[in-house]
C-alpha cells in the first residue's frame, strides 16, 4: 500500500469509526446527548491530505482515530508505512499506543508486540527487540516462529553464534532434525538447515582462530550433516586436513567441490596445489582442473589452468593454451593475463601501456555477486551485506558473466 492510499484508507477509517459510535451512541443515550459533529482533527487531517501535507495529515488522523479493535489493522499499517519511511520514532509510538490498550484481545497485542520489536530492529535498538521477541517467544503460539526468525536477524548481527544456533535448533521439526529443510510453505527466509550449517562454520572458524583443530572439526563435520552441500564448510575442512598435514585427503575433500558446488572449484585450486605438491604428485592438478573445465566452462577455472601451466610448462605453454580457450571463450580476465605473461622483449611501450590498462581495468571491476540481491565485491563473502544471505555469493566468471573482448 502507498503512502497516499494508506492516508485515504486513515480518512475512511476515522469517518467509519465516527458513524459506528455515532451509531452506538443513539441506541445509548437520549437524542440529546448525541452530537453529529466530527471530531475537529479530522477535518484538520483533511485539510493537510489536501494541502499534501503528508506528515500533518498523519498525525491529525492518528489523533482523531480512535484504538479499537476495528481500527486496529489501520493503526498497524499505519506503523508499518512509517517504518518502511525510516520514520522508526513515529512508528515506534505508534505501536506502543496500541500496546498500551489491555482492552485490546491478546491476540492484537501480540501483532502490536511483533510490531514494536521490528521497530527496535530498524532503530539498532536490538536489546529491546530482543526482550520483547523472547516474551513472545514465551507467550504467543501464532507468532512464536516469526519471533525467533527476527531473533535470529538479532543474533547474526551481534555474531551471537551460539544463541543463533539454539534458536534456529527449535525452529527444526522435532521429529526429524537434520531431514526436513525446517521450512514452512509461507514462510519467509532461508532455509534452517542452511542456517544451521553457517552457524557451525562461523564457530568453527572461531576455533581455527584459537588453534583448537579437534572443535574446528567438529563443528565443521557438523555443518554438512546440516547441509551437505555447504561450500564453506567442504573449502574449510581442505584447508584443516592441509594444516593437519593430510594433504591426501585434502585432495579428497576438496574433489567433493566438483558435484557437490562446481561454481567454487577455482576457489579450491590454491589448496590442491599446495596439497599435490605435498604428495609429488603436481601433473594431477592440471588433469582435475581440465576435467572439471570441460564439464563446466568459466573464467575463474581458465585462469586457474593457466596459472597452472604456466607453474609447470612456463609462459610460452600458458599462452598458447590461453590463445586457444580465448578464442572459443572471450574473457577480459583471460585477455589480461595472456598479455601479462608477454615479456618485455616482446611488448613495447604502447603494448606495455595497453597491458597496464588492462589489468587496472580488471582490478577495478567486481570479482563476486550475489545471485540473490545483486550486491557485488572484490571479495567472496559467505553473508552477503546486501540482503543478508548466506552462501549466495559467487565468482562472476562462473555465474555465467563473460565479457567480450
Amino acid at each position: 500500500m502507498n503512502d497516499f492510499l494508506l492516508f485515504v484508507v486513515l480518512f475512511v477509517a476515522v469517518g467509519a469509526g465516527w458513524l459506528m459510535g455515532r451509531g452506538r451512541a443513539k441506541t445509548t443515550l437520549a437524542p440529546w446527548q448525541t452530537s453529529d459533529k466530527l471530531p475537529s482533527q479530522y477535518y484538520r487531517g483533511l485539510n493537510f491530505l489536501l494541502d499534501g501535507s503528508q506528515d500533518g495529515a498523519i498525525d491529525a488522523f492518528t489523533q482523531a482515530l480512535e484504538v479499537n479493535s476495528e481500527t486496529f489493522d489501520t493503526h498497524i499499517a499505519l506503523g508499518n508505512v512509517l517504518r518502511r519511511r525510516g520514520e522508526v520514532d513515529r512508528a515506534i509510538r505508534i505501536h506502543q499506543n496500541l500496546l498500551a490498550r489491555p482492552s485490546l484481545p491478546a491476540s492484537q497485542l501480540h501483532l502490536a508486540h511483533l510490531e514494536l520489536s521490528r521497530d527496535y530492529i530498524s532503530a539498532g535498538l536490538l536489546d529491546r527487540a530482543e526482550r520483547l521477541l523472547l516474551d513472545l517467544v514465551a507467550e504467543a503460539g501464532h507468532h512464536r516462529r516469526v519471533a525467533r526468525r527476527h531473533l535470529l536477524e538479532i543474533y547474526e548481527a551481534q555474531r551471537d553464534w551460539l544463541a543463533a544456533q539454539a534458536i534456529a535448533t527449535e525452529l527444526l521439526p522435532k521429529r526429524s532434525l537434520l531431514r526436513s529443510s525446517g521450512q514452512e510453505p509461507s514462510e519467509v527466509g532461508q532455509p534452517i538447515p542452511l542456517l544451521l550449517a553457517q552457524y557451525c562454520c562461523e564457530q568453527g572458524s572461531i576455533a581455527l582462530e584459537k588453534g583448537d583443530l579437534n572443535a574446528a572439526r567438529e563443528q565443521l563435520d557438523q555443518a554438512l550433516k546440516y547441509d551437505k552441500s555447504c561450500t564453506r564448510a567442504t573449502l574449510m575442512l581442505g584447508e584443516l586436513d592441509l594444516k593437519t598435514n593430510n594433504p591426501g585427503r585434502t585432495i579428497k575433500t576438496l574433489q567433493m567441490l566438483k558435484e557437490q558446488a562446481p561454481n567454487f572449484v577455482p576457489e579450491s585450486a590454491g589448496l590442491l596445489r599446495e596439497a599435490y605438491q605435498q604428495l609429488n604428485r603436481r601433473p594431477e592438478l592440471r588433469a582435475y582442473l581440465s576435467e572439471c573445465y570441460q564439464s563446466r566452462p568459466s573464467t575463474p577455472l581458465l585462469i586457474a589452468l593457466a596459472e597452472e601451466i604456466r607453474a609447470v610448462e612456463g609462459a610460452e605453454a600458458a599462452k598458447q593454451y590461453l590463445r586457444e580457450k580465448l578464442i572459443d571463450k572471450p574473457s577480459l580476465q583471460g585477455l589480461a593475463l595472456l598479455m601479462e605473461l608477454h615479456n618485455a622483449r616482446e611488448a613495447g611501450d604502447d603494448e606495455s601501456l595497453q597491458i597496464d590498462i588492462i589489468k587496472h581495468l580488471v582490478e577495478a571491476r567486481s570479482s563476486y555477486r550475489c545471485t540473490h540481491c545483486g550486491f557485488r565485491g572484490q571479495h567472496l563473502h559467505w553473508y552477503c551485506p546486501g540482503c543478508k544471505h548466506w552462501g549466495t555469493i559467487c565468482d562472476l566468471g562462473s555465474v555465467g558473466e563473460i565479457v567480450r573482448a
